[in-house]
């Protein structure tokens, strides 16, 4: 397939954090409404579009994650320091030195850096510790509250990291904020184009829950929403291509295809449906990595334990760098992702279905 890079430069580079994804939202329903029966949204904000290619057959939910890890404006100082909540999970070394923007009620965007006290005052002592996330602070210039409050800052505004999206010198390696997850919408957005132009058996919901990185949520209720047959959780993966990282902290490497997720933190992938995804991807002879991440979870954490059961699976694309401002990805992960997804979506239909829910 062809790189959508006007695409993947669109979604990286919108900001939405949980609980404030609407820039994604509407930038998923413009890239897809030509492709969809209609949008399903519900009350969190999650977004789907919905394509029936048979009316009888199952109900098949595709789920990336719209948020992105952010920050959120909690307190202005006197001298017009803007102090922060972590929204998702971050270390604070990534943290330091790092320019931002913060994103207005309103819509206005205010550019700023990460601060915290030069190493030459601290003492050998502090020097060999991770700085405390409380200590570091954001300036964008003001001198004093009013100046900032006159900017429109807020508590309870958005902040995101500000970086360009890129290619990597020449190299199939794509650099970028958010590609956790941005990269699973985008995949989204390709099984809805697929299911436009060339058909299936289901009716098929692709696209996209909220506030995942905060504990799963928009999950819970999308899952409700939809009541679906199966699930699949579009999203990325711990890579352990870089030096440092052990097989046993993360095995997957960047070019090797995407990761079937087999156990994480959140849940244990159904056999059946397992089996099935195994089974296209090696007669299609696409690349994929068998993924164990005993330390995170996906969307189909929630999904998998909504209604009676839902049998459920992640799979996710390799990411070097996850959480931080400068991510970095494969192309072709992204590619064979969509090979994967979509050759399973063209074989569902009410008796694949079936086999797969019999194999518990």
């Amino acid at each position: 397939m062809e790189l959508n890079k006007e695409l993947l430069v669109n979604l990286t580079e919108v900001n939405g954090i949980a609980g404030n994804e609407t820039q994604v939202r509407e930038l998923f329903k413009k890239e897809t409404e030509s492709y969809v029966d209609e949008f399903v949204q519900d009350g969190l904000g999650g977004i789907f579009g919905k394509h029936t290619g048979n009316e009888a057959g199952p109900k098949v939910l595709m789920a990336a994650h719209m948020d992105e890890v952010g920050f959120m404006v909690s307190e202005i100082t006197d001298k017009g320091f803007i102090k922060f909540v972590t929204i998702g999970g971050w270390w604070s070394q990534v943290v330091l030195a790092q320019e931002v923007v913060i994103t207005t009620r309103d819509g206005k965007e205010i550019e700023g850096v990460t601060g915290s006290k030069p190493p030459h005052v601290l003492t050998a002592e502090a020097r060999k510790k991770p700085i405390d996330m409380k200590d570091i602070f954001i300036d964008v210039g003001g001198q004093s509250k009013e100046d900032i409050e006159k900017m429109g800052i807020r508590p309870g505004d958005m902040i995101t990291p500000l970086i360009k999206t890129r290619r990597l010198n020449d190299t199939p390696f794509l650099l970028g904020k958010a590609w956790d997850n941005r990269i699973g919408v985008a995949v989204a957005v390709e099984v809805l184009k697929h299911a436009k132009e060339k058909g299936h058996q289901t009716v098929l919901y692709s696209g996209a829950n909220v506030q995942e990185e905060v504990g799963l949520r928009g999950a819970k209720v999308a899952a409700n929403l939809v009541q679906p047959d199966i699930a699949i959780a579009l999203d990325t993966g711990t890579a352990g291509d870089t030096p440092g990282m052990t097989k046993a902290e993360a095995d997957s490497e960047l070019g090797k295809g995407p990761q079937v997720i087999v156990f994480d933190a959140s849940m244990i992938s159904h056999k059946g449906l397992r089996d099935f995804v195994v089974n296209i991807a090696e007669k299609h002879d696409i690349p994929f990595q068998y993924t164990f991440i005993p330390g995170g979870g996906t969307d189909a954490g929630s999904i998998h334990t909504a209604q009676a059961g839902i049998p459920s699976i992640a799979i996710t694309v390799p990411v070097r760098y996850l959480h931080s401002t400068t991510s970095v990805i494969h192309e072709d992960d992204f590619k064979n992702t969509v090979r994967l997804v979509t050759a399973i979506l063209d074989e569902l239909n009410t008796e694949t279905v079936a086999t797969i829910k019999e194999n518990v």
